[in-house]
């Protein structure tokens, strides 16, 4: 049993998703165990982790207070409806939740995915809209080169062409502002760039075209990741919420990725000193022990739909798993290992070291461009001549199979996004193989 576990007879029933699913199965990068900064493979073989397992596992692997409170909860209450119905955890992890975000972000709605959660983010903005008496406010904006999950909603409003173009066109009612990032500009940035914080005011053009009494809201990624860790530029989310409370628009933070410490702080929006009116996350609320999303609304829209009698249900929204028992028991836990360890501040203190370490790469065959912030770092790679993200593949690949690192690709792009655990030893060791894989591939 143990050696078919390790090594499946068949591959082919799972349809692997964002998965070359030909290329794995012709040769499979297996996972079976993982352990803090680690995980090992199918063959035995101690990998480093270089993405925090998919930017989601900011505490380490397998954490035993993490363990400990998941299979206590499963043995006492594995499943409760949150459905006219509530369990104790979920209204102590929202409490804690709110707690950490800024301002008067007060209110949190549990789902289970960052793309459930922008799609819940998109739906309380229209409904906010309905319940003030401004049904006209339909029109989401997003921005190019976003990533906001895989919901219909997410992809309206997302950025990524890939992921959008062999679905339609999703919800009509969506525009967007341009991307942030110009190599010329910008090329081996630390932290937020210097140049683009103007580009905000292309929500300025937006409102002129569609009017602002048609749009509900807009939605942006602190840093956007799926695209190649781009960090928005200096001046720039100020700016965004400058217009959007001058035209009355709603503004959403897309923090699946930057929140819970990725940028040193529980949420990006604390780094930059702004507040949202909402804002979603996901992956490191449970160090991606069990899966959990949610939003974090500001209190005045909460407000807007405590309206009406009592008794009728008041947001027509929701799923059977939010706010699940377990999830919520691994996101308290994963709470306390945050602030015992004081993980954020780990973050903090490493962040001029790590960006000393990736900038390091410079020089390498076939670097274009590095950026980094928190403890993000992407190295851009010269694509090869008519095969768009090959060099990438095989970095990937280099890295698995013969520098024992796991690393995250977005097209031509390295990755790196490490456990929150991270100490310099770990810093010297994953820069390393990075180097040399980078030296392989030319």
């Amino acid at each position: 049993m143990a050696a078919a576990t390790l090594a499946p007879n068949d591959l082919e029933a799972f349809w692997m998703p964002f998965t070359a699913n030909r290329a794995f199965k012709a040769a499979p990068r297996m996972l079976v165990r993982a352990k803090d900064m680690h995980y090992w493979s199918s063959d035995g073989r101690k990998l480093l982790d270089g993405a925090a397992g998919l930017w989601c596992v900011n505490a380490g692997h397998s954490r035993e207070p993490i363990v400990k409170a998941i299979q206590e909860q499963a043995a006492e209450m594995a499943f409760a409806p949150s459905f006219q119905f509530g369990n104790p955890k979920a209204f102590q992890l929202a409490s804690r939740i709110a707690a950490l975000a800024p301002g008067d972000l007060d209110h949190v709605f549990f789902c289970n995915s960052g793309s459930e959660a922008v799609d819940t983010a998109l739906k309380i903005a229209i409904a906010y809209w309905n319940a003030k008496g401004q049904g006209a406010r339909q029109r989401l904006i997003g921005r190019v080169r976003g990533y906001h999950g895989v919901g219909f909603g997410g992809i309206a409003v997302g950025g990524i062409t890939p992921n959008r173009k062999m679905f339609g066109s999703s919800l009509p009612a969506a525009d967007h502002l341009p991307a942030t990032y110009n190599r010329a500009e910008q090329a081996f940035s630390r932290g937020e760039p210097a140049w683009g914080g103007h580009l905000a005011d292309e929500l300025e053009n937006i409102v002129g075209l569609h009017d602002a009494s048609t749009i509900a809201a807009v939605i942006v990624e602190p840093m956007a990741g799926s695209t190649g860790a781009l960090p928005a530029p200096k001046g720039y989310l100020q700016k965004l919420r400058a217009i959007c409370d001058k035209h009355d628009i709603l503004l959403i933070f897309d923090e699946v990725i930057t929140g819970f410490g990725r940028l040193g702080h529980a949420f990006a929006a604390e780094r930059y000193g702004v507040v949202p009116d909402m804002i979603c996350f996901a992956k490191g609320v449970t160090s991606g022990a069990v899966p959990m999303g949610g939003v974090i609304v500001r209190g005045g829209l909460y407000e807007a739909f405590m309206k009406g009698p009592e008794h009728v249900v008041e947001l027509f929204h929701g799923y059977t798993y939010s706010a699940h028992p377990m999830a919520c028991a691994a996101g308290l836990a994963t709470l306390d290992v945050y602030e015992s360890e004081k993980l954020f501040e780990n973050a903090r203190a490493l962040e001029d070291t790590w960006a000393d370490a990736v900038h390091g790469l410079k020089g390498l065959p076939n670097v274009v461009d590095i950026r980094t912030i928190g403890l993000v770092g992407a190295i851009d790679l010269a694509p090869k001549d008519g095969a768009p993200g090959k060099r990438g593949f095989e970095a990937m690949e280099q890295s698995f199979h013969h520098q024992d690192l796991l690393i995250r690709i977005a097209g031509d792009s390295i990755v790196l996004s490490p456990p929150l655990i991270l100490n310099e030893d770990h810093i010297d060791e994953m820069i390393d193989k990075v180097a040399r894989t980078i030296r392989a591939l030319a």
